[in-house]
């Protein structure tokens, strides 16, 4: 419920109609957050490694146009390493992406 003070147009609102908004939740770790921002806070902080690799996949499949499939896995793993040398750039996952094996022979059958 993190982000649901943004509407289905992403703008800003304090209640729900009559309600007020609780966008409090908890991890199944049992890491409490209050709102968007904490919640990112936490995820950079403690899950970073897995969140980077999640808005990897998240983004090479939209790339793609299609789901990942096992054979994805070295192109993810190469596309997390280079972001891991440039500091987590939104630049560079863009660009590996876009030179990734996947995205370079869509249209082909297979691995």
């Amino acid at each position: 419920f993190a982000f649901e003070n943004f509407n289905a147009v992403g703008e800003w609102r304090k209640t729900d109609g009559k309600f007020p908004i609780d966008a409090s939740g908890e991890l199944p770790s049992g890491e409490k957050f209050q709102g968007a921002t904490e919640l990112t806070a936490l995820l950079a902080k403690r899950k970073k490694p897995q969140f980077v690799r999640c808005f990897a996949e998240k983004l090479l499949t939209y790339a793609l146009g299609r789901g990942l499939e096992y054979y994805d896995k070295c192109a993810v793993d190469k596309i997390t390493e280079a972001l891991a040398k440039h500091d987590h750039q939104f630049e560079t996952l863009v660009l590996e992406i876009v030179l990734s094996e996947p995205f370079q022979k869509q249209g082909t059958k297979g691995p």
